[in-house]
């Protein structure tokens, strides 16, 4: 799932990172020295934290375990490989959206949440099967980057880059090579029509910054899509409602905030999305496991939509930050949620530093967050007002996606859950929903919704382009303003039994 991506608070990361990085890091070089170090890890005031004398002679056997390795295995490993291999086996102990970033990953992902870089400007995936499997394929080109205006286009095949076959390596190795200083250049092969020779293409890489929200008139009715969670949602979310505000008389009758497939991103900004929508009071709680980590994030006065009405449009592959902006605006019942059910991943995690960053960070669930009215959407996820899945073109049913509740290690995991998970074959190609890469957006299919039947999309008069049939149902319902209050009114008795 590509990928609150990290769902990360800046304000956090900057608030504990100094606090937290150096402890986290001598505990485990204090292991690898055996007990001498282990001794001046405890005077140095890690007792203090509860850490207990069977925990430090576990360190120490760690220590021994690695200068067994170190000094007796049949070949010389590499040192950093072994301690790097640690600490990932520590991470995989607890939930999956705990890790460690290596130097180039946690750089990576701050990129992400900046929403700009170095590079061409398109968004890629890699198949796993089919004919295109092993190369990198454009989803689509972003407007004004040096790639849209070299002309690349959706679906065009990139199989060298500058003389490295990309048949062999991973997504992130070949985005790596893709990005680079702005001003340099990169040369790549593409293969647009499969049967035809591919072609060569010189890019000179530029800073690309990838816009979080977009927006336009349909009808009558605002649109607005939030692609992603990161540093400029909240901002660019509140210039499109105050642009399509000013762009008719009176501004749109009501809006469709589509969060669809949207992985999440920065707590702080989902704060800020929900806040646009809503006048002041309460729009998520984080409860961690020390008084301090339980937070009430709060909203300013001003609905900048006049409470206008609002449908918002929701998926399986809708996770972390999308979840907070739908529970909140649920709870408050100052919205309709339309689709099906969201992701579940209702945990926060919070970046921390090592040694300032030059060591990577950590990347650590700390809290778990709750809408309003209390819930908590960890392996829950939250429940559309209007269930409606649907089948597309060459389906036969409607695909199941993964879930939080899905993961291995998951938190908050009912038992029943967990053994009907471990029935079923994980579905290795679905997306991560606390991952992206410079390509893009995580994509998922919709759940079927139980006793509710699927509905039958098919294509735009252009015969390739698949009819969006949730936004046009939703744009339904906000026409007919008596049947938007008639359904808000039943949502809110529906979701005040729930709680």
């Amino acid at each position: 799932m590509a990928h609150m991506n990290s769902e990360t608070s800046a304000r956090r990361a900057k608030k504990r990172g100094g606090a937290k990085s150096a402890p986290m890091t001598t505990i485990v070089m204090g292991a690898i020295c055996g007990s001498v170090i282990t001794a001046m890890a405890m005077s140095a005031g890690f007792a203090r934290q509860s850490i207990s004398a069977d925990t430090f002679r576990q360190l120490d056997l760690f220590g021994e375990v690695f200068e067994q390795v170190h000094g007796n295995y049949v070949e010389s490993p590499d040192d950093s490989e072994l301690i790097e291999g640690a600490i990932n086996g520590m991470m995989r102990e607890l939930d999956p959206h705990s890790s460690y970033l290596p130097a180039d990953d946690y750089k990576r992902m701050q990129e992400q949440t900046r929403g700009s870089f170095a590079g061409l400007g398109i968004q890629v995936v890699m198949d796993n099967e089919g004919p295109d499997a092993g190369y990198v394929k454009v989803v689509s080109p972003i407007d004004d980057t040096p790639a849209s205006r070299a002309g690349m286009q959706s679906d065009d095949l990139i199989i060298n880059i500058d003389g490295t076959d990309v048949q062999g390596l991973t997504l992130d190795e070949a985005i790596a090579l893709l990005k680079g200083k702005k001003g340099t250049p990169v040369s790549i092969k593409v293969v647009r029509e499969r049967k035809a020779d591919p072609f060569d293409l010189r890019l000179v890489r530029d800073i690309v910054r990838v816009k979080a929200v977009a927006s336009r008139m349909e009808g009558d009715f605002g649109y607005l899509r939030v692609r992603t969670f990161s540093e400029r949602a909240g901002p660019e979310l509140l210039q499109a409602v105050n642009d399509l505000e000013k762009e008719t008389l009176g501004g749109p009758k009501g809006y469709v905030l589509d969060l669809r497939s949207n992985p999440g991103g920065l707590l702080d900004q989902a704060v800020a999305v929900a806040d646009i929508f809503l006048e002041g009071g309460e729009i998520v709680s984080t409860r961690g496991r020390h008084p301090r980590d339980t937070l009430r994030e709060m909203g300013r006065r001003g609905d900048a939509t006049d409470g206008k009405p609002i449908i918002v449009l929701v998926n399986g592959g809708s996770a972390s930050a999308s979840e907070i902006v739908a529970g909140a605006l649920q709870d408050r019942n100052r919205a309709l949620l339309l689709g099906t059910k969201s992701f579940g991943k209702g945990s926060v995690q919070t970046v921390i530093p090592l040694q300032n960053g030059l060591q990577g960070a950590l990347r650590l669930t700390t809290a778990r967050y709750y809408t309003p009215s209390g819930r908590s959407i960890q392996a829950e996820g939250i429940e559309p007002d209007i269930a409606m899945p649907v089948i597309y073109p060459g389906q036969d049913q409607v695909s199941n996606a993964r879930s939080e509740s899905d993961l291995p290690g998951a938190l908050d995991v009912k038992e029943d859950d967990a053994e009907e998970a471990d029935k079923e074959e994980p579905d290795e190609s679905a997306p991560s929903a606390d991952q992206t890469s410079e390509a893009g957006e995580a994509t998922s299919s919709d759940d079927a919704e139980d006793g509710v039947e699927p509905v039958q999309c098919g294509y735009e008069e252009d015969g390739e382009t698949f009819k969006d049939c949730q936004l046009t149902r939703a744009l339904e319902i906000l026409a007919d303003a008596t049947q938007y209050r008639a359904m808000l009114a039943d949502a809110g008795i529906t979701n005040t039994s729930r709680q």
